[in-house]
């Protein structure tokens, strides 16, 4: 267990995990949805360092419902990830 990842392996969003595994879109879903400030403090600290941790960041957040994922966007974004806009959702099953 490395520092940057010591609150993470505790988070409560994990409360069905036995443990952390950051390469599992799952685990990384779970985080940014049910994750508390501190949970994404860290996952920021980490993605900063990790290019390939932002895009599949980026990639759950447009593809899996998550609270708040124009938060994780516009964060990811910050760190130098180019980011296509958030689309409406449901505006491609009504044909907009």
């Amino acid at each position: 267990m490395t520092p940057a990842t010591s609150h993470l392996e505790r988070s409560r969003a994990l409360w069905n995990r036995s443990r952390l595994d950051l390469r599992s879109d799952e685990v990384l879903s779970q985080i940014l949805d049910r994750g508390d400030l501190d949970d994404w403090r860290e996952l920021y600290r980490l993605a900063a360092q990790d290019a390939s941790l932002r895009r599949r960041i980026l990639r759950v957040c447009t593809t899996i419902p998550v609270a708040m994922p124009h938060l994780f966007i516009a964060a990811m974004t910050a760190l130098g990830e180019p980011a296509e806009p958030y689309p409406e959702p449901g505006a491609e099953a009504h044909g907009i």
